[in-house]
């Protein structure tokens, strides 16, 4: 899946994947992570999220990354925010009262710009990604955090046959196979969704489950 995809879905505004309310489970879950007060928080292809608010709420840091320009606009736009803009060889940088985007490729983040980070929360990324893309973002995720970071991870799962993503279809097997090597993994959550989502009924799917799970990367 090419970058230009996800920009011409901004362009042309169907950003279905986009929640205008803060999502359930990041309000179920987010306590389950023993994160000291201040803890910087990192949310890959956050898009527009209003979750990064809330986080911030919360008393962290938030650092995001998003391909698209006018994502980032329109979440500081809608948070009423008016962000200090800095451009270095890499990225684009917006901030704006401890909220900071990174406007780039997550692929070209190095441990520099992760350094601090004590958690992630990736509700859509992973799930944004075809299956050829999702061992390279794992692998490349594992590189680039500090030891010993939380990750709460959403996961989509139904019968692939049934539909072409995205959101692609992340089974928790699949997700225990990619970080079982370098993170302790425990699964809070499986829960089937189909019923709530009618617009996944019309595209077909006979099953449709949602896994929130709790990671913690290696200290070493």
């Amino acid at each position: 899946m090419k970058k230009e995809y996800w920009l011409d879905r901004w362009e042309r505004e169907e950003t279905g994947f986009h929640q205008d309310t803060v999502n359930p489970y990041l309000l179920k879950y987010w306590r389950t992570l023993p994160l000291a007060d201040g803890s910087k928080v990192f949310v890959p292809l956050c898009g527009k999220s209003r979750d990064m608010l809330w986080l911030h709420e919360q008393g962290h840091t938030v650092l995001g990354v998003e391909l698209s320009p006018l994502a980032i606009q329109a979440f500081f736009k809608e948070a009423e925010l008016k962000p200090r803009h800095l451009v270095n060889e890499k990225f684009g940088q917006f901030a704006a009262d401890d909220i900071i985007i990174l406007h780039g490729d997550f692929f070209d983040l190095s441990k520099n710009e992760l350094m601090n980070v004590r958690a992630v929360y990736d509700r859509a990324s992973m799930v944004a990604l075809p299956p050829n893309m999702r061992k390279r973002y794992v692998h490349h995720m594992l590189y680039i955090l500090p030891p010993a970071t939380q990750i709460l991870l959403v996961s989509f799962d139904y019968p692939a046959s049934e539909m072409s993503g995205p959101p692609f279809a992340v089974s928790p097997d699949e997700v225990k196979s990619l970080y079982y090597k370098k993170a302790e993994i425990r699964l809070l959550a499986q829960i089937d969704v189909l019923q709530q989502n009618p617009r996944f009924q019309q595209r077909g799917l006979s099953r449709l489950q949602e896994s929130i799970f709790l990671l913690t990367t290696s200290p070493k």
